[in-house]
């Protein structure tokens, strides 16, 4: 098993705080994105990130957006739509979301609508 699927969300999440807000983007663009992935709404959000939420339990208990296999590209030289472990695939996902946001890509196109 990959260390990241024990890390909690929350031990992770200021490091995409400060990704984003370097390059002049908010907090709430970087909630707003965290929640279309994982469909779920703000209050949610923060109870998983208060509860230290591990990578595997927030995904395991939230509901990947059906437009998730829409994100394609590379993070860390992976292309997120090659990485055959599920849970891994998902957290790819919220990498390169989190790229796009911060290298100033619109919402309204990081959120996927076919």
């Amino acid at each position: 098993m990959h260390r990241i699927f024990t890390t909690p969300v929350a031990s992770v999440y200021p490091a995409y705080v400060n990704k984003v807000e370097r390059k002049g983007r908010s907090v709430d663009e970087l909630n707003e994105i965290i929640r279309w992935l994982a469909q779920i709404d703000q209050p949610t959000l923060e109870q998983y990130l208060a509860d230290e939420t591990t990578f595997a339990d927030f995904f395991e208990r939230t509901t990947l957006n059906p437009n998730a296999a829409l994100i394609t590209g590379s993070v860390c030289g992976v292309k997120v739509q090659e990485v055959e472990d599920p849970l891994m695939r998902k957290i790819r996902y919220l990498d390169k979301l989190v790229d796009e946001l911060a290298k100033g890509r619109p919402v309204e196109k990081i959120l996927r609508t076919p």
